[in-house]
């Protein structure tokens, strides 16, 4: 479904600043996998987004979507096999626009666009049928301008946005992360709901945990650019947060040693 083949990405390269953001990223998703990604600041995790997205390319490595070569596409013929949600809930809707008007160019995403009207009453029927699935009574504001929607109800509807096409790839970039802790909880809950009902391939970037241990079926953690640790599906379900930072802090240990003997 989709591979990272050694993806490797160097900020201002030859410079006093130069950074390794990726330092070459080997990582295999198969069909329905949802991996949950944990790591420090600068850790190189949203950076691993923007290369799956199409936003950066990388500078050595290649990427593949279902067997196609998608490295040096763009992020707009990529978006046709994308789902992104982003931390700011601000991000991924048009404010201005309404509901309506915002989940019909989501719908049109990754159709051949025609001169027809954007909203039919049948589509508007099935917009009202899956705003329905949120709970949130959204489907009775189809007209409400979506700037005017709260926090959570936005990044709700982006959360729905992104994946009512069923995308090849689903990328969360800590999509929780500026919400209160209710409605947190909230989007924690639909995400799981939605990843499980289409069975979408998944990759979910998060600061949190236990919402890293609790959803998903794989956990990965990034440090300097690097996947340091894999955590499969059996092991993940006895998995605690103890168990998790003590790993984190041994496999650093361990770096920081290896590092003082190559200087010495």
């Amino acid at each position: 479904m989709l591979q990272l083949n050694g993806i490797h990405k160097i900020f201002n390269e030859g410079t006093p600043d130069e950074k390794v953001a990726l330092d070459h990223i080997n990582l295999t998703l198969k069909q329905g996998d949802f991996v949950t990604i944990i790591g420090s600041n600068g850790a190189g995790k949203s950076t691993l987004m923007n290369m799956i997205s199409g936003v950066m390319l990388p500078d050595v490595g290649s990427i593949m979507i279902h067997d196609t070569n998608v490295t040096l596409m763009s992020e707009y013929r990529r978006s046709k096999l994308i789902g992104r949600v982003f931390q700011d809930p601000m991000a991924g809707t048009a404010p201005t626009m309404t509901i309506e008007e915002n989940l019909a160019m989501a719908y049109s995403r990754n159709k051949t666009r025609t001169l027809k009207r954007g909203v039919t009453k049948n589509r508007r029927e099935y917009f009202k049928e899956v705003l329905e699935t949120l709970h949130l009574g959204l489907e009775n504001r189809l007209n409400a301008k979506v700037g005017l929607l709260s926090g959570g109800e936005r990044q709700a509807l982006s959360l729905l946005m992104a994946t009512f096409t069923e995308p090849s790839i689903l990328l969360l970039d800590e999509h929780t992360a500026a919400l209160d802790p209710s409605r947190a909880e909230l989007i924690t809950r639909l995400t799981k709901e939605i990843v499980e009902k289409y069975n979408l391939t998944t990759l979910m970037v998060t600061h949190n945990m236990q919402q890293a241990i609790d959803l998903g079926n794989r956990l990965i953690m990034m440090d300097k650019g690097q996947v340091i640790l894999q955590v499969d599906e059996e092991k993940k379900k006895q998995l605690t947060v103890e168990q998790l930072l003590q790993e984190f802090q041994q496999i650093r240990g361990t770096q920081m040693t290896s590092d003082r003997a190559l200087l010495s």
